[in-house]
């Protein structure tokens, strides 16, 4: 009977995507339909499928993998203090206010929550409808960061300003209570371990980072497809730190979590990240959301009435402790994606649970608490996901075109800066020389400077870009500029040397700062070399239709995908793959990885969209 219930459940997580994407069911993520699922095949509608033994270990598995992908999900590159502040054209092309970055934002909207959790715990217990006040300050500020994480990549926001500040006022709303309830039950369970012992965690944390911070500079040369020894790194830590947690005292998904912040501050590859999210969703995630719904025993659940009674009320405390980020998100983000933000954010289920085991454990919870809590979360889940896809909308900054500032019109610069205005680009260039002002002026557009001094085009807002083009005569400015504008933040810089003896002297200087550089001989040479080895590369530059396209692969919708089966494989023709530094000459079974860089054709109206699309991270 255990393997049948197992089958059906693994059944019905083969067929959700499925079945949701043949009625295009978006309006909710896929785990949250997984636990309706649940619900309908376990004892409260069909009875199907009873939990047992190993339904119940893999289930716990899963929720320890889905909070060690969710400390992967981290950037900690937000938390670095940066050298240089944003830059003016980021200033301009923010909706609101620059200063408000997802860090500072995510810790106002964090704070209100505990706030209104307090406050809200402080009103049941007065009440008398729910007296204990601590659990209840836990229970309302939990954010449920799984399900947070599946909406924002369906909706491919995980790369964007939005979509890591809602992530990471999840991640404190997973953290913070996690940390409150292990506090909980180190000061008022019988069988914890002493508060000091929880140091403990952080210290084999620390411990495992530096022993094998070393780990990724080499692994990959000695890494073979039967030996994964990044995987196996992985799942070293998860149960390492799940073991040091629970011998604490403390949750094991403390561990986990932890866990996935030691990876993720190892720098792991991202081919690495898709292996660990190919194990955990592809099975031990979806086998936690579905038995989480069996569970729910509607049925036993709706009989009392009291728990009738508190269901909407423990819904409303956990909608109205979320209410706070409104307005701090409206700080940075339009109304409606505010109002869509901090719907996800009332989302709450895995620490609802986790929670509620360890205060039935504690017996300082019913039966019927229990259940009006779990329900209540369960409502949050599903209509807090339909709030955030009726009301959000692309931001403004993140509809911005990539802005090209080229300095130098002449016949290197100005033909490059025609055809870039044709597609996502927008595009400015400066000379200080009249009659060049006088020849293109008309033809794209083009301010005349007096002087090209850094000061002077940085008054002038030229350093306000996302790429410059130093395509200047005068080598030795080019390297000065370069420099300025490096200085300044300027994040891709393109410098033009036609005096190989001034690049000689720079060049590594040059590349260390990031700063790119090209010589036209050198560019020439290796075009005509690229006419010998390739005939055909004449037709596709001399092409008026199509054009040649580089881009690195980061959305995973398009990851391990063969070529043939790109949804826009017809509109395309790939040539060339790099991965790893090395050339793969693809064909139409071969399988396109994240990270791959692309080179391909295609026609200028569509090839555009198609690169926009493979880039936008997720």
């Amino acid at each position: 009977m255990d393997q049948v219930s197992l089958v059906i459940i693994l059944l019905a997580a083969l067929l959700i995507p499925l079945i949701m994407a043949k009625f295009k069911i978006n309006s909710l993520p896929t785990a949250v339909m997984e636990i309706i699922v649940g619900i309908v095949i376990g004892p409260s509608v069909f009875n199907f499928v009873n939990t047992s033994d190993l339904i119940s270990q893999l289930s716990t598995i899963g929720v320890i993998v889905l909070l060690f992908l969710s400390g992967l999900e981290i950037d900690f590159s937000l938390f670095k203090k940066r050298r240089t502040a944003l830059t003016p054209l980021e200033q301009k092309n923010a909706v609101n206010t620059p200063k408000y970055s997802p860090v500072r934002l995510s810790v106002y909207a964090y704070g209100t929550i505990v706030v209104l959790s307090l406050l809200l715990a402080a009103a049941f217990k007065v009440s008398g409808l729910f007296s204990d006040f601590w659990l209840a300050a836990i229970l309302f500020g939990t954010i449920s960061l799984g399900i947070v994480i599946a909406a924002l990549k369906e909706q491919e926001l995980l790369s964007k300003a939005f979509g890591q500040t809602i992530l990471l006022i999840s991640v404190f709303g997973e953290l913070v209570p996690m940390m409150g309830l292990t506090l909980y039950a180190s000061v008022y369970g019988s069988n914890s371990q002493s508060l000091w012992l929880l140091l403990l965690i952080l210290a084999v944390a620390a411990l495992l980072l530096l022993r094998f911070k070393p780990f990724f500079r080499f692994y990959q040369n000695i890494n073979k497809s039967t030996t994964q020894l990044d995987i196996r790194l992985a799942f070293f830590l998860i149960v390492t730190m799940v073991t040091v947690a629970e011998s604490v005292g403390a949750e094991n998904i403390l561990g986990a979590f932890v866990a996935g912040i030691v990876l993720k501050l190892l720098n792991p590859s991202e081919t690495t990240r898709e292996r660990l999210d190919a194990i955990g969703y592809g099975f031990f995630i979806p086998i936690f959301f579905i038995t989480t719904g069996v569970d729910l025993n509607l049925r036993t659940l709706l009989t009392s009435g009291k728990t009738l009674l508190l269901i909407p009320l423990f819904f409303l405390a956990y909608m109205i402790a979320k209410i706070g980020g409104y307005w701090v998100l409206k700080l940075r983000f339009k109304q409606a994606n505010a109002l869509a933000g901090t719907a996800l954010t009332a989302t709450t289920m895995t620490m609802v649970l986790a929670v509620l085991r360890v205060a039935k454990s504690m017996k300082t919870i019913t039966s019927d608490q229990s259940g009006a809590f779990l329900l209540a979360a369960l409502l949050t889940c599903v209509i807090s996901p339909l709030i955030f896809n009726k009301f959000y909308s692309a931001e403004k900054e993140d509809l911005v075109k990539t802005a090209v500032h080229f300095i130098g019109a002449n016949l290197s610069t100005v033909p490059v800066a025609q055809q870039l205005r044709k597609g996502w680009y927008d595009v400015a260039m400066y000379t200080n020389h009249p009659e060049n002002y006088q020849t293109y002026h008309a033809q794209v557009p083009v301010t005349l400077m007096e002087n090209f001094t850094a000061q002077d085009l940085q008054d002038h807002g030229v350093f306000d870009t996302d790429i410059l083009v130093l395509g200047h005569i005068d080598a030795e400015r080019n390297y000065e500029l370069a420099k300025a504008a490096k200085e300044y933040g300027v994040r891709r810089i393109i410098v033009r040397f036609e005096d190989r003896n001034v690049l000689n002297e720079h060049e590594d200087e040059l590349r260390e700062l990031g700063v790119e550089v090209y010589n036209t001989p050198e560019a020439n040479i290796t075009l005509l070399r690229a006419l010998i080895e390739s005939p055909s590369t004449l037709l596709l530059l001399n092409d008026t239709e199509n054009s040649i396209y580089e881009v690195r692969v980061l959305n995973h919708r398009y990851t391990n995908v063969q070529i043939k089966n790109l949804q826009f494989a017809q509109d395309i023709t790939i040539s060339q793959v790099i991965r790893n530094r090395k050339l793969i000459a693809p064909n139409g079974n071969t399988t396109i990885m994240y990270g791959d860089r692309l080179i391909f054709t295609g026609n200028k109206q569509t090839a555009a969209q198609i690169r926009q699309a493979l880039a936008t991270a997720n």
